[in-house]
């Protein structure tokens, strides 16, 4: 019985755990969109810019 007990408390542990892991993630990913924020723009106007001339070609 203390062991179920024991697994349920790590069972609710790691939900906890779970959630600041992501809201990290999503932390890094942001300070990463700002820092290279001018490259990622240059990058998809250059796709969108090659995608628009070859779709006159087709």
């Amino acid at each position: 019985m203390r062991e179920l007990k024991n697994m349920k408390e790590l069972w609710i542990e790691e939900d906890g755990m779970g959630t600041v892991e992501v809201i990290l993630i999503i932390v890094v990913l942001v300070g990463l969109v700002i820092i290279f924020k001018e490259q990622i723009t240059k990058i998809v106007n250059s796709i969108f810019s090659k995608i628009t001339s070859q779709t006159n070609k087709v």
